[in-house]
């Protein structure tokens, strides 16, 4: 026979549960609804190393958080017009940078200590090789060879991977910062990106067409991530989006 102090523990206990099948999830992170770069450069200072306001805008996003793991896909150069130095460099984060142009790895492994360098072409599957063309005159490299600037190019093969592969290999557990600038080879990078398992806190995605924009829209609106759409007055080139 249950005892009265067994029979108000159980009660005790049941409504404990049921308070806790109330509770409304997290509140996701409330979004600026507007942007004031001015204000932002007063309080962060002008770009150092970004092309355009990039680096602004993402150390606002996470007000200088130290110590937070980026990938940056279509690195480049390590310093110049790059959107992850100055978190490494200032705020002590790490991370991975890929670009198909392999000789960038002998810089990063002098200038970007906190950086791992990976060599690949981003696509759907890590399988194969990818004709990529690289400008003789400009800093412009693409996995098509067009560019609206013209120019010529110079054809090289070049090993793919899967981002998703390229994570697990190197034993990524978070990611927090994802930066992507890859002349319109975005979707199919993205389809190599499982965002509903990395889920980062903010991903920054040059867009190099409507048509590109609304595939890379599409992805990120599956995995249950939003837009900061206050970000596109002040960058109309990129589009950030959160997943937390």
């Amino acid at each position: 026979m249950q005892t009265r102090a067994g029979a108000a523990l159980l009660a005790l206990v049941f409504a404990g549960i049921g308070a806790a099948c109330r509770q409304k999830p997290s509140p996701a992170r409330r979004l600026p609804t507007r942007v004031d770069l001015a204000a932002l450069q007063r309080l962060y200072g002008e770009p150092l190393y970004s092309q355009d306001d990039e680096e602004t805008l993402i150390r606002a996003f996470f007000g200088d958080r130290r110590g937070g793991f980026f990938l940056d896909v279509g690195a480049g150069d390590p310093i110049r017009h790059s959107t992850t130095y100055y978190l490494e460099k200032h705020l002590n984060w790490n991370g991975l940078a890929v670009d198909a142009i392999a000789e960038y790895a002998e810089a990063y492994a002098r200038k970007r200590p906190g950086t791992r360098f990976a060599s690949y072409y981003a696509g759907q599957k890590s399988e194969g090789w990818r004709d990529f063309f690289v400008s003789e005159e400009r800093d412009f490299s693409s996995g098509t060879g067009t560019d609206p600037r013209g120019g010529r190019y110079r054809k090289r093969t070049v090993p793919t991977i899967a981002l998703d592969d390229l994570l697990h290999r190197e034993g990524v557990t978070r990611l927090d910062f994802l930066s992507m600038d890859i002349e319109g080879a975005e979707t199919a990078a993205l389809a190599g990106l499982d965002l509903g398992r990395w889920r980062p806190d903010l991903a920054c995605i040059e867009i190099s067409s409507p048509e590109s924009g609304r595939a890379v829209a599409e992805r990120f609106v599956l995995a249950g991530c939003r837009e900061v759409t206050a970000y596109r007055v002040a960058d109309p080139i990129n589009r950030y989006y959160t997943c937390r």
